[in-house]
């Protein structure tokens, strides 16, 4: 965990370089997707997360062949029949942990906050649904994670107006920029234990490329999201162990 920030830096900077280098190519080839799709529909941006994540759990004990983090993603839904998650573990037949990573780049940020929203409160609506029907058992209560990357950017960072023909909106929203709206969503989701754990970072376009990130609100940290995701793994590791000796 002493190289935390230094790990969590290459992988800024690796969802940077592959969102430019993919800008670039598909610029050449004169099939340029509509507006800012041209630099995700490669995919990969987010790979540096993801191999970073799952390298922590199993650093953390638990055996490399139980993490997925290319295939075997799907789970079954309550409400769908099953969804691709971006990462988890499943050891033993037991499903320990679920991540989900996602970013946002400008200059639009106003639909794309509202699809952001409404997905992450459907996936753990969903998945907890499916989990309380029984369908990842003999598993107890897995450990969900959601780390966020927004481009940090003047568009970002300004103050949005809200619309209210009928009724108010709650206080915490008056003025809010869309990276104040993701911190209030995501401290939410945690505290109503929809998530169990839940990153914010923010990336300007420049500082990203050398790796540099800015974190808004100490519980939203990546250090602190780490921290529950290792706490969880080793606990089952270590009980996992007993039951071997």
């Amino acid at each position: 965990m002493d190289d935390l920030q230094a790990r969590l830096g290459k992988a800024i900077k690796h969802f940077w370089k592959t969102r430019a280098r993919q800008a670039t190519s598909q610029g050449k080839t004169g099939q340029k997707d509509a507006g800012l799709r041209t630099a995700v529909t490669g995919g990969k941006h987010l790979d540096g997360f993801i191999m970073l994540c799952r390298d922590l759990l199993v650093e953390a004990g638990l055996p490399e062949a139980s993490v997925y983090g290319r295939k075997g993603l799907e789970l079954p839904g309550y409400f769908r029949a099953e969804k691709s998650w971006d990462l988890l573990a499943v050891v033993d037949g037991q499903l320990l942990a679920i991540i989900e990573f996602k970013a946002q780049v400008g200059p639009s940020f106003g639909n794309n906050f509202n699809n952001r929203t409404e997905e992450a409160l459907g996936n753990a609506s969903d998945l907890w649904a499916a989990y309380r029907e029984g369908a990842f058992k003999p598993s107890q209560r897995p450990w969900l994670g959601y780390l966020f990357l927004l481009e940090e950017s003047p568009k970002s960072l300004a103050p949005v107006r809200v619309k209210e023909p009928h009724f108010k909106v709650f206080e915490e929203f008056r003025e809010a920029s869309y990276a104040k709206r993701y911190e209030i969503l995501l401290t939410k989701l945690l505290r109503e234990r929809l998530y169990d754990g839940a990153c914010l970072l923010l990336s300007t376009r420049q500082g990203g490329l050398r790796g540099e990130c800015r974190e808004p609100n100490e519980e939203l940290s990546f250090g602190g999201f780490a921290a529950a995701l290792l706490a969880n793994a080793m606990a089952f590791a270590r009980t996992r162990r007993r039951g071997r000796a």
